[in-house]
């Protein structure tokens, strides 16, 4: 079957794939001697693209907010003389 990968949305992009099931939540890679194994439908995985595309705009606005909160620490730091 045909999914989406958005375990690395944020550093690779949304990956195509064909995966076979490979327990309740999990698919496996296809055609790779080194086959990598997806858990968690809808988290790392996804059966639409339309799926994939949401869940990696939540993982970009999560990191935006997390590079913020970072960057206002840094901004409000102070060191002695």
């Amino acid at each position: 079957m045909k999914v989406w990968i958005t375990k690395y949305a944020l550093t690779k992009g949304i990956l195509e794939m064909k995966c076979v099931q490979s327990g309740d939540t999990s698919v496996r890679e296809v055609g790779n001697p080194f086959p990598t194994y997806y858990h968690g439908e809808g988290n790392e995985w996804h059966r639409t693209k339309e799926s994939a595309i949401k869940k990696a705009e939540e993982m970009r606005q999560k990191k935006i907010a997390s590079l913020k909160k970072q960057i206002k620490k840094l901004e409000e730091m102070r060191f002695e003389r």
